[in-house]
């Protein structure tokens, strides 16, 4: 009787173990409270679903380094099926993540690391590079009579964000000031932005890297009539960012939708668990792509549902 139910209760904790959900962390650098990451948090969640795995979202409470470190030490702990990352710092984060290859446990980067995912050992990098969508952000506003502007970087250190704000100098063929200013800080952009048009008056573009600073901006630009005078242009979208393009008060955003950036890593890792299948490739591009007035009213709507 005693081996019958050995064998019972091996049996129960077997199939247990089979259907087990596979379980995916995700470490970000950006918290799924700020817009842009709260669509890419969504794509995650929609492949979750699809695909029946577990997801994690993790991420600092702000752009902390250490402490995204130390957030993939804890996942690479907990042994997950999968693990991915944003590297906006790869001197911070190299050893971290290369703890995890060591350990066996495959890793997809997503939105910022293009340059050194490979190396790394990551299986594939899922984004966009971020110095050509710089350039072809500088290149727009050259075209559109642009000779004096300046970049809004709300994470200075961030080497993605570092490397739009070079790529945009040099699409637009001039060099220009690069504006620190702290993400959660929406009044203290405002102010950023107006005290630099106070003392630039010349200044007729302006480009910002995210929506959390867009807005303020914008807001900034209305309340001193400079909507017709300055080109303002930014990386990514938010509700704000579409209705102000459908207005005529935004020049263009540049799309890298992040709902994919958040979607194909869990449907690779997925798939790859259950099957051994990753792309060739080491790189799949999901943007950039420009929105503008014309084409801003097609998203709106999917804006509204968490998708763009």
């Amino acid at each position: 009787m005693k081996k019958i139910a050995l064998l019972s209760l091996f049996a129960l904790v077997a199939t247990a173990a089979a259907q087990a959900p596979i379980r995916i962390i995700v470490v970000s650098h950006g918290q799924a409270s700020d817009p842009f990451w709260s669509v890419a948090k969504n794509g995650a969640e929609e492949a979750a679903k699809e695909m029946g795995v577990r997801v994690e979202w993790r991420a600092p409470d702000t752009f902390d380094m250490v402490r995204m470190s130390q957030l993939i030490d804890a996942a690479v702990a907990s042994k997950p099926d999968g693990l991915v990352v944003t590297i906006p710092d790869k001197t911070a984060l190299s050893a971290a993540i290369t703890r995890a290859v060591k350990a066996g446990i495959p890793v997809v980067s997503m939105n910022s690391g293009s340059d050194i995912a490979e190396k790394l050992g990551i299986l594939v990098h899922v984004g966009q590079d971020e110095y050509p969508a710089g350039v072809g952000a500088g290149k727009r506003m050259k075209s559109l009579g642009v000779t004096k502007a300046v970049c809004i970087n709300q994470e200075v250190g961030n080497a993605g964000l570092d490397a739009r704000c070079k790529g945009f100098f040099d699409g637009l063929g001039v060099k220009g000031d690069v504006l620190p200013v702290k993400l959660a800080d929406p009044t203290g952009i405002r102010n950023a932005i107006t005290a630099y048009m106070q003392k630039n008056p010349t200044i007729n573009g302006i480009l910002t890297l995210g929506p959390s600073a867009a807005t303020p901006v914008l807001s900034a630009l209305e309340a001193n009539g400079k909507l017709n005078s300055v080109k303002f242009g930014t990386f990514d979208l938010s509700p704000d960012v579409l209705n102000a393009l459908s207005a005529g008060k935004m020049a263009f955003a540049i799309d890298q939708q992040q709902w994919l950036q958040g979607y194909l890593p869990i449907v690779l890792l997925t798939n790859y668990k259950r099957y051994g299948l990753m792309t060739a490739s080491p790189i799949i591009y999901t943007g950039p792509g420009f929105v503008t007035k014309e084409n801003a009213k097609q998203v709106v709507d999917l804006a509204k549902k968490g998708i763009r």
